[in-house]
């Protein structure tokens, strides 16, 4: 084996991710299914110190296919194989797994990732947090649909609370057609790139939406 200095790892993406930044930010991911999850690798990746990963379900087979869980995943709760699996990009990254949903009586880091399916879930979750974390990310997928929506100022603040319609009026799907391993590998990846351009200081995209099949990508 190639012996290689792991401070070097980062040399590649030096100036696109500021690690000084990083070092002393947590950031939380609530819900570790299928964005969540290829959303933690990514930013383990990238070189977060600190993680906070929140769910309270287990991994079962079709996750395998949908979120990127392995084989030896499953009956595991999902925080904990998310767990062992940041271990193997860094074992040095500081992780708190919580096997259970967000709650009021948890404090979340001062970057949260939403990643949760339901509108009633996304609320409750920016009620308790959205207002005072300092970044903000939340991805909404059905099939190959995405929406990322991000917010760091009070302006993207009041964009953001315009999107948490009711659930009555919520994009219908089959529940067939709802998850794919690459569009959530896409959701993830946008949402990690809002992340790094917040931390080089340059403007976020409040509302991004990509429609995959009609190669369709909408910013406002």
């Amino acid at each position: 084996m190639t012996n290689t200095n792991l401070t070097d790892r980062f040399y590649r993406q030096a100036e696109l991710v500021p690690q000084e930044k990083l070092q002393t930010l947590t950031a939380t991911v609530i819900g570790v299914g299928a964005v969540g999850r290829q959303l933690a690798l990514q930013l383990a990746a990238i070189g977060v110190r600190q993680l906070q990963i929140f769910d309270f379900d287990h991994v079962e087979p079709t996750n395998i296919t949908t979120q990127g869980y392995e084989y030896d995943d499953l009956g595991l709760p999902k925080v904990l194989a998310t767990q062992q699996a940041i271990g193997r990009i860094d074992p040095d990254i500081v992780v708190t797994p919580v096997l259970d949903r967000f709650r009021p009586r948890y404090q979340s880091g001062e970057i949260v990732f939403c990643c949760v399916d339901k509108i009633a879930a996304r609320e409750a979750i920016w009620r308790y947090v959205g207002r005072t974390c300092r970044f903000w990310a939340d991805g909404r997928m059905l099939a190959e649909t995405i929406r990322v929506l991000t917010a760091s100022s009070e302006q993207d603040r009041q964009h953001y609370g315009t999107t948490l319609f009711p659930a009555a009026a919520a994009v219908p799907g089959r529940c067939t057609a709802r998850s794919t391993i690459y569009t959530a590998n896409l959701c993830a990846a946008l949402m990690v790139h809002q992340f790094a351009r917040w931390l080089r200081g340059l403007p976020l995209d409040r509302d991004l939406a990509l429609n995959l099949l009609a190669s369709e990508l909408i910013v406002s």
